[in-house]
């Protein structure tokens, strides 16, 4: 599997095209949960919803709870490098990226699932 992506929206695009978008808001709801990082996702939500949904919620943690927001990224096991290469200055840029980053992750778990599940 390659996740080779430009930016969230071709990814949640493919994820829509695949019919895995609610396997993708579960994954996202349980590693947020055991990160004990409260997100309020509703099971109707659009993806580009979604998107601006995570994307506020990291801004928010990357600013007021910097602590949830590093456990977040353990929990969800984002790649350290990946995080150490965004070039960006901006906090709302870095927020996107992460957010980026955060769904290619959980897209990545729930197509490996899909894949071989038996």
């Amino acid at each position: 599997m390659v996740v080779n992506f430009p930016n969230s929206s071709e990814l949640l695009s493919h994820i829509v095209a695949e019919k895995l978008f609610q396997n993708l808001v579960a994954q996202l709801q349980k590693d947020f949960g055991l990160a004990n990082v409260f997100i309020d996702i509703p099971s109707e939500i659009s993806p580009k919803d979604l998107k601006t949904l995570i994307h506020e919620k990291v801004y928010y943690l990357i600013l007021e709870k910097f602590t949830d927001y590093l456990n977040l990224l353990y929990v969800i096991d984002v790649s350290e490098k990946a995080i150490k290469e965004i070039n960006v200055i901006d906090v709302v840029e870095i927020s996107e990226q992460v957010t980026f980053e955060i769904l290619k992750r959980e897209w990545q778990k729930v197509w490996f699932r899909n894949k071989y599940r038996s």
